[in-house]
């Protein structure tokens, strides 16, 4: 199913790298889940891990949260596909945890939009799966 499109090309940047991104890295939980659709999906490609509906996507996101120190995504390279609202994004997630341990994961994510917020999120990662 094709949802209308209602972002343009700048808004599904700044959406993905600022809104979402930004505040995954600020630890922002409410405003994260604020990205997504109460029924949305967040699959994680690389490891056929799926999580389906807010309450599943927020459980993964407390831990995933809970589980570094820093967090941050950067040098996004995006593709936009604005006429059928969606993203595609390159990007680095660096991510330290609690004993100054760093893991670095060079990772793509795609984008279905619904009305300004996430339908589906797919999930690209280049090591093992922090997103449980």
């Amino acid at each position: 199913m094709q949802y209308e499109p209602a972002m343009s090309r700048d808004e599904l940047i700044e959406f993905a790298t600022k809104t979402y991104f930004g505040n995954v890295d600020a630890k922002n939980l409410d405003a994260v889940l604020d990205c997504f659709h109460d029924e949305a999906l967040l699959c994680t490609q690389t490891s056929f891990t799926r999580h389906s509906g807010k309450a599943e996507i927020k459980r993964m996101f407390e831990d995933f949260l809970g589980s570094f120190e820093k967090i941050v995504h950067r040098d996004f390279t995006c593709t936009v596909d604005e006429t059928n609202g969606r993203i595609a994004a390159s990007f680095i997630a660096e991510l330290t945890d609690a004993d100054g341990g760093v893991t670095v994961l060079n990772n793509t994510n795609f984008w279905r939009m619904r009305d300004g917020k996430f339908q589906e999120v797919y999930v690209y990662m280049s090591g093992a799966n922090v997103l449980v």
